[in-house]
């Protein structure tokens, strides 16, 4: 049987562990941040970049008031339902309920996630309660 598109996500996603974090990177093994996580399992599954982000805060500090990423994961994931996310499929985070999404991550087994961030670059953490009350959205990659 063939691999689904979210177990083939998973394994690319595995392949940017221990990757330093790196702001608006987007290379295993060289460094990358958050986003640039998402951008690269894309271009590894796609064999191109779904589209150049532009500049953006480390902190995603942006005074325009849009939800940029979440408006580019539309745009470039398949939105599906929160109880029907499998490992390898992308998850959007906000800090408070009406804050903006700004960081993201990837599914992974056993009730974690793989993600970048400053001082650790990509880990696996477990998605504990704190996380899961801030999801804001989850994708999958497009086949």
């Amino acid at each position: 049987m063939s691999e689904t598109i979210s177990q083939r996500a998973l394994a690319a996603a595995r392949s940017f562990l221990g990757t330093p974090y790196r702001h608006q990177g987007s290379r295993a093994g060289i460094g990358c941040d958050c986003l640039g996580l998402v951008r690269g399992v894309y271009r590894i599954l796609h064999e191109r970049e779904p589209e150049l982000p532009g500049p953006y805060a480390p902190d995603w500090a942006e005074s325009d008031g849009a939800d940029r990423l979440l408006l580019a994961a539309r745009q470039h994931l398949t939105a599906i339902d929160r109880d029907a996310a499998l490992p390898g499929d992308v998850v959007l985070f906000r800090w408070r309920r009406d804050a903006l999404a700004k960081h993201c991550g990837i599914l992974d087994e056993d009730g974690r996630v793989i993600h970048a961030y400053a001082g650790s670059g990509v880990v696996s953490s477990a998605l504990v309660p704190s996380w899961r009350r801030r999801i804001a959205a989850t994708f999958r990659y497009p086949e």
